[in-house]
């Protein structure tokens, strides 16, 4: 009696031990937090992608199915309302057939009991890990109420490709958990004791057997009659699995996956069930997406055409591979392209792509990509220009220039048609992108301050201060030069790309608001309006942007294309009132896309298809005259206003310190005496 006795008291203090020390804590146990997905929505709530280590979706206890319940505990726990975690009854039993048998072959597992080795436990079949089970789930009683324990377990248990009964309503059905059937049920409650052998998608036949257990089971302890159970075990097995959804807008959704990993970590990302709301427009998306795809496909098939296979010289063409019938196979380097789309007054990104195939390649050119923006950078010169005194009508030379550059070869910059038109306003040497006139408009400034304005308007990359910066030898960044575009429609003011406009945790807590518009006011209001009037000469006929009117969009807008050296980089970034656009085309390894091909032939025509559907249910709007900004006459020789006696007259815009006062004093009606003009073919020479 006595050894009894200690043995009893040694048992006793190991058991308390053990429920001490050896469980989890009740901190852990009240804080059950089950892995959850992280999704991603556009602006319309439209899911877009999903983001999960576990497929699960928590769902409470009042939307699951009666009869999901009632036949749970029909097949694993009949005494589940009854007992307190364990039940001795069973256990005995059990436990007799183990030590008869003498091996652990039967379990007289609880549905607490499960649900504890679910959370805290491993399978080792041992019976010390049976007896930490047991323990556990009294803890678990002792914590919570029956319901949220049928709760924890249909939302944790692995019903073969998700977790939880809810998203096994999706994988198997279709269904949300709500719209489930009594077969339904008993199917997924068929994988309880299997879920790869008796799942549906395995072992269909095994999944019906399964299926017609649990109906039995369910019939025997009074929740169907014997003709409903017959009726429903006649019915053959019935799936409906979704059709895979790849994702939406993939090269967006890769961007917000690495900012939610970069700040909140990857458990975070894959495991905390956050709901991530996007600026995206999902229909815009789509819009651009094809007109990226088709413009792509097009320009890829008339490269290939202009180059044969005989051209082996031509690095376009790639090493033969062989298919699987041995056949040579000849393959060419693919053109790509990138577009990204900004709403002007929220700076919400409302469409990107980063290249034509995702699957292919995941850089994304629209926000990863350092190219040079050609032409495209001149407006930056340009309002430097007219913030510091020059006006559309202030005169140029567009003639040849030497620049002696100390240290380095003299430069010889040409303009892109090699000829040279000499006298004109740099309103038309900016509406037929004159090279020659923005170098020299950037020499008159300095460098320096076109950098500065460049910064100013959002540009982040670095800039070199030397007078080729005109024509766009500094790289930059899609989205970065196509945010600094919106400073001229949004009046000077600069507002940054936003992504997000909220993530909520699992429970509803805001982790990030974003609906606060953060605004900086980086130009003067007059200098932005006067940059939108230049611009929209670039869309005025015999301007490089005049293609996107006569393919159909007729709307306000400005804009301006961009050619790198040799053809390599194609770019058109253009405005609304509403809404900015950038497009850029080229190869990845900075190859020349061919002769001719520019930003007009390739970035305009991707321009003019998404702003087109930008549009689409927007009303028109014209571009806001400032206070400030005057309207004036002016004779197109002489560059003062103009009298009865001009006959070349235009309307030019300024501001109030910047407006002629002095009438033309060339045309008087008596004589005519032409301006002094620099031939075009003379060249200058200038020390820089």
């Amino acid at each position: 009696m006595v050894i009894l006795f200690v043995l009893l008291v040694l048992a006793a203090r190991r058991t308390y031990h053990i429920y001490q020390y050896e469980l989890p804590s009740i901190e852990e146990v009240y804080n059950i937090e089950p892995p959850l997905k992280t999704k991603i929505y556009a602006s319309d709530g439209a899911l877009l992608k999903e983001y999960y280590n576990q497929n699960r979706i928590l769902t409470p206890y009042s939307k699951i199915p009666p009869n999901m319940v009632a036949m749970l505990l029909a097949v694993e726990d009949k005494e589940f309302p009854d007992h307190w975690g364990i039940s001795p009854r069973r256990i005995l039993v059990v436990a007799v057939n183990n030590l008869l048998k003498m091996r652990i072959e039967a379990g007289a597992s609880t549905i607490t009991q499960q649900l504890a080795r679910m959370l805290f436990l491993t399978r080792r079949q041992t019976y010390e890990r049976k007896f930490k089970e047991a323990l556990t789930s009294i803890k678990l009683e002792r914590t919570y109420s029956k319901t949220e324990i049928i709760e924890m377990y249909l939302n944790l248990y692995y019903f073969h490709r998700a977790y939880g009964v809810a998203a096994a309503a999706k994988v198997c059905f279709s269904k949300d958990v709500t719209e489930l059937n009594i077969n339904d049920c008993a199917i997924l409650l068929g994988m309880l004791k299997g879920p790869t052998i008796n799942s549906p998608f395995n072992n269909p036949e095994k999944s019906l057997q399964a299926r017609n257990r649990v109906l039995y089971a369910y019939y025997k302890n009074g929740g169907i009659s014997r003709i409903v159970y017959d009726s429903l075990r006649a019915q053959p097995l019935e799936i409906n699995p979704p059709e895979e959804e790849p994702g939406q807008a993939p090269y967006f959704t890769e961007f917000i996956r690495q900012y939610i990993e970069n700040k909140y970590g990857v458990d975070k990302l894959y495991n905390g069930g956050l709901k991530i709301q996007t600026a995206l427009d999902l229909d815009l998306q789509r819009a651009a997406e094809k007109a990226v795809a088709c413009h792509l496909d097009s320009l890829q098939a008339l490269i290939e055409s202009l180059h044969k296979p005989t051209d082996l010289h031509y690095t376009m063409i790639l090493p033969d591979t062989v298919d699987e019938n041995g056949d040579s196979i000849r393959s060419y380097k693919q053109i790509q392209g990138s577009a990204i789309v900004i709403d002007n007054k929220t700076g919400d990104v409302m469409a990107m792509i980063g290249g034509r195939d995702f699957n292919e390649t995941e850089y994304n050119r629209a926000v990863q990509a350092p190219r040079q923006p050609g032409s495209a950078f001149k407006p930056f010169v340009y309002t430097a220009a007219i913030d510091n005194g020059w006006t559309p009508d202030s005169i140029l030379y567009d003639n040849s220039i030497v620049l002696d550059i100390p240290g380095s070869q003299d430069w010889r910059p040409h303009n892109f048609d090699y000829k040279y038109l000499g006298r004109m306003t740099i309103r038309t040497g900016l509406k037929k992108s004159r090279n020659m006139i923005a170098i020299k408009l950037i020499l008159k400034i300095r460098p320096e301050l076109a950098v500065f304005y460049a910064q100013q308007l959002g540009i982040k990359s670095p800039l070199r201060a030397v007078p080729s910066l005109a024509i766009g030898t500094s790289e930059v960044r899609l989205e970065e030069i196509t945010s600094a575009f919106t400073v001229f429609p949004n009046g000077g003011i600069r507002i940054p790309p936003r992504y997000i406009l909220s993530i909520e945790d699992r429970y509803g807590n805001i982790l990030e608001d974003n609906s606060a518009i953060h605004k900086e006011e980086v130009l003067a209001e007059e200098t932005a309006y006067i940059m939108v009037n230049l611009l929209q000469s670039v869309m005025e006929p015999g301007g490089t942007g005049y293609g996107a009117r006569w393919r159909g969009f007729t709307r306000p807008a400005g804009g301006k294309t961009g050619t790198s050296d040799d053809f390599r980089d194609n770019w058109y970034i253009g405005f609304t009132p509403q809404v900015t656009t950038g497009v850029w085309v080229g190869f990845d390894d900075n190859r020349s896309i061919g002769h001719n091909m520019t930003g007009s032939a390739n970035g305009l025509p991707i321009w003019t298809q998404i702003m087109l559907a930008a549009h689409q249910d927007k009303p028109v709007e014209d571009f806001i005259v400032p206070p400030g900004i005057i309207f004036a006459d002016i004779c197109s020789e002489s560059g003062k206003l103009a009298t009865k006696h001009c006959k070349n007259v235009v309307t030019e815009v300024y501001t109030i310190n910047t407006v002629p006062t002095d009438s033309c004093d060339i045309h008087t009606g008596n004589s005519y005496d032409s301006k002094d003009n620099i031939p075009a073919d003379t060249a200058e020479s200038i020390r820089f």
